[in-house]
């Protein structure tokens, strides 16, 4: 099933930064729940997170490098779309709407170098500090509305961003199975490098892949700073081969400090880049490179240089 995705057989995908941050920070939109889709209502809003990804498109096709469309849909999902007011029906909709967008850019950048489409699942709860943890029954249940939306688009995949756990993780892929999209699972740590639920990273990679078949297409960490995972990567455990994608904070804060920052720290993008090309050495297969909060095309175009000399 996921044998057809193109980041499987090599080369460097870039994928975009913190959409939230960089809409709220750098482009002063209000984010109700840090809700990007919110902006899907509109044909102006629409326009805006068409904007958005130009620029991370164009980075990939300067150097004709594939790229991961990710939709703007973190949090569309049942629990925060109530609390935005919206019916089952009109999410539905929206995640519908959203992969249509990335669809019409797809036609447009589409060349030399794949673009594929992802249909992006957030956590239940908040993926800072979770206040209650789904079973992986519940947790399926309550992430096959939103998949079964994307299975029935042009999406290729489903991503799960900022995991908190891996009971959730493997509700995600379970879910994705059913309706058969490949799943890729991205898990967030703190700065021990472990997730927030307690769980060691390579312990829930390993418990996802062994509990759901099919097994997720690749995993991926994102919503941290390299500094906070890079010591408990382990070059000989055969669950850092699993690992194909990093989407870095820009900040070396931890979680509890970034929700109590007022200001965005976006740290060094020059930095930044050199720590993600360096993770190579524990991870063979890392090849999909991207920011979370904090960053935007400057840290991602970092990214993609210094990955392309550290393979040279």
């Amino acid at each position: 099933m996921s044998g057809s995705l193109p980041q499987l057989e090599g080369g460097l995908f870039l994928t975009d930064g913190g959409i939230e941050t960089v809409l709220i920070f750098h482009e002063g939109v209000d984010l109700p729940l840090f809700a990007a889709f919110d902006l899907l209502k509109d044909e102006a809003g629409t326009e805006r997170l068409r904007s958005y990804y130009i620029p991370y498109l164009e980075l990939a096709r300067e150097r004709e490098l594939g790229f991961i469309l990710e939709s703007p849909t973190w949090r569309a999902s049942r629990r925060w779309a109530a609390e935005l007011g919206y019916s089952e029906a009109e999410l539905d909709a929206m995640n519908h709407k959203a992969i249509a967008l990335l669809a019409k850019l797809r036609d447009e950048y589409q060349g030399a170098a794949p673009v594929v489409i992802s249909g992006c699942v957030g956590p239940h709860d908040d993926g800072y500090d979770p206040a209650e943890l789904l079973s992986p029954g519940a947790a399926q249940r309550y992430h096959a509305t939103q998949i079964r939306s994307f299975a029935q688009t042009p999406a290729d995949m489903v991503t799960a961003i900022t995991m908190t756990s891996s009971d959730e993780a493997l509700g995600v892929a379970r879910a994705a199975g059913e309706a058969g999209i490949p799943a890729v699972i991205s898990f967030t740590v703190e700065t021990d490098g472990r997730l927030p639920s307690g769980e060691r990273l390579g312990e829930a990679i390993e418990r996802v892949d062994t509990s759901t078949d099919p097994a997720p297409a690749y995993f991926m960490v994102n919503c941290a700073h390299p500094t906070h995972f890079d010591s408990v990567l382990d070059a000989a455990g055969r669950w850092c081969e699993r690992i194909r994608g990093v989407r870095p904070n820009a900040s070396t804060c931890s979680h509890a400090e970034l929700d109590e920052a007022e200001d965005l720290d976006a740290g060094d993008p020059d930095d930044l880049g050199l720590r993600c090309a360096a993770l190579r050495e524990a991870l063979p297969r890392l090849n999909i490179v991207g920011g979370c909060c904090g960053t935007d095309h400057r840290h991602v175009a970092r990214m993609r240089d210094f990955m392309l000399e550290s393979a040279v």
